[in-house]
């Protein structure tokens, strides 16, 4: 297929007013990206294809979105919403300059995927008119019909104006279709609106093909791959096939999932090897996870960058900006945001680490927190390596911590602290030089440091 060029029609005008939301329809998410992103993701990509989407008056986010997703879309507006023909010739442009294969998809359609793309351009190859996407229903109420003689699809029938005889049919219209582009204007332009609505139906297009005695014929797939989105229950359908279908993924990737039914992931979450998931774990966008990672029940991760045999958790928050190295821990009960953590560091419990770097095999003691906002702005906290932070310590920054320094616990640290120094801050403050080194080495040979 890479040797035909391709249009991509998305159509993705619709208000979604059954969603009862302000926000366009294929702007609400699924598995952490918007149902038009899914779409565009899915759709073919690389030399000799192009893109456009047809969006509603006033949709200049969904405009945005497409660009954001696919650089090369472009967009068209559909001024009057006067059906799914003349949604596609709001694209006339587009489809004039010429194409081997058009593809026309829907933007709330968020689990098709790339290779059924290419399963309905195959048959245009092979000098098919048209290649119309279906599926075996459970309950076919509502859908159209696929009429089929042999091989051939003659017409697509809709629910309303189906015999008792087609109504029985099963093998119904999922809306997908590939037409062929050196002929799709031609009858794209046959369409015409005497129905009861006034509108311009593309389904009329297999009719239009086989008064021609050019070939229409039907590529199945599975119902939960063309599940639109009308509603919000239909949204949450839709979520519920993307997880299983992600974890499944996950799994067959190599990944342990303690139990994947409790596990929620998102579209672009990337695992190493030998990765375990406890039960409970949710995974947010951005997320990029290395070999041997162990993430314990009730985490929650999301924009984080974790390396090899990193332990996470249990009850455990990492929040956007979070990367940590490998074998480095993170406990329950503790929070990180904007936050470098090196090899080898240990927040073990009930602590707060945001907009920090932290240097390797530092130990962060429990109830620790970096006091980064002081009302107005954020400021850095800077841990050496090798340093050590007390139990219930308050880290204010702006402060350097150097490498090798021991923070007492409890205190309380508002000046930097340098390489190899003792601080144990409480009123007035005391930062002792050296200090560190001479805690431990008293500590090996057994004597109390003086305070």
């Amino acid at each position: 297929m890479t040797a035909r060029s391709s249009l991509t029609i998305v159509l993705a005008a619709g208000e979604g007013t059954r969603m009862r939301s302000s926000l366009p329809k294929v702007l609400h998410p699924v598995a952490h990206q918007t149902l038009l992103a899914h779409v565009l993701a899915a759709a073919p990509k690389g030399t000799e294809t192009s893109l456009a989407v047809v969006i509603g008056p006033d949709h200049q986010a969904v405009a945005d979105e497409a660009k954001r997703i696919r650089p090369d879309a472009l967009t068209y507006v559909q001024a009057e919403r006067l059906g799914t023909a003349h949604a596609v010739l709001a694209a006339r442009e587009a489809i004039a300059h010429g194409v081997d294969d058009l593809l026309i998809a829907f933007g709330d359609t968020p689990l098709i995927s790339a290779q059924t793309f290419a399963r309905l351009r195959a048959p245009l190859a092979r000098g098919a008119a048209i290649a119309a996407l279906g599926f075996r229903a459970a309950d076919p109420t509502g859908y159209g019909r696929f009429i089929v003689e042999g091989d051939r699809l003659v017409a697509i029938r809709e629910q309303a104006d189906a015999s008792d005889a087609e109504r029985k049919i099963n093998l119904c219209n999922a809306g997908v279709m590939a037409i062929d582009g050196r002929r799709a204007l031609q009858i794209l332009d046959k369409i015409g609106n005497a129905n009861s609505k006034g509108e311009y139906y593309l389904t009329d297009a297999v009719e239009i093909v086989r008064k021609q005695g050019w070939e229409s014929v039907v590529i199945e797939t599975s119902e939960d791959e063309v599940r639109g989105i009308n509603t919000k229950a239909q949204l949450a359908e839709a979520e519920a096939v993307m997880q299983a279908r992600l974890r499944k993924t996950a799994m067959e990737a190599g990944v342990t999932l303690v139990a994947p039914e409790t596990v929620y992931l998102s579209a672009d979450t990337s695992f190493g090897k030998d990765v375990t998931i406890e039960p409970f774990v949710v995974i947010g966008p951005g997320v990029s996870i290395a070999d041997g990672t162990v993430i314990h029940s009730f985490s929650h991760i999301v924009q984080t960058t974790l390396g090899k045999n990193v332990s996470i958790g249990p009850y455990a928050r990492l929040r956007p900006g979070t990367s940590l190295g490998d074998g480095a821990r993170i406990g329950n009960f503790v929070e990180t945001k904007a936050a470098t953590l090196e090899a080898g560091v240990k927040v073990n419990h009930l602590s707060y680490i945001g907009d920090a770097t932290v240097g390797a095999n530092s130990n962060i003691g429990a109830g620790t927190i970096t006091c980064n906002y002081d009302g107005f702005k954020k400021h850095k906290t800077i841990i050496g390596q090798g340093a050590f932070v007390g139990t219930n310590s308050s880290l204010v920054a702006p402060v350097k911590i150097g490498n090798g320094a021991y923070i007492g616990s409890g205190s309380v640290i508002t000046r930097d602290v340098p390489d190899d120094a003792m601080a144990l801050e409480r009123s007035p403050q005391t930062i002792r030089e050296g200090g560190a080194a001479r805690y431990r080495e008293m500590k090996t040979r057994g004597k109390k440091p003086e305070k």
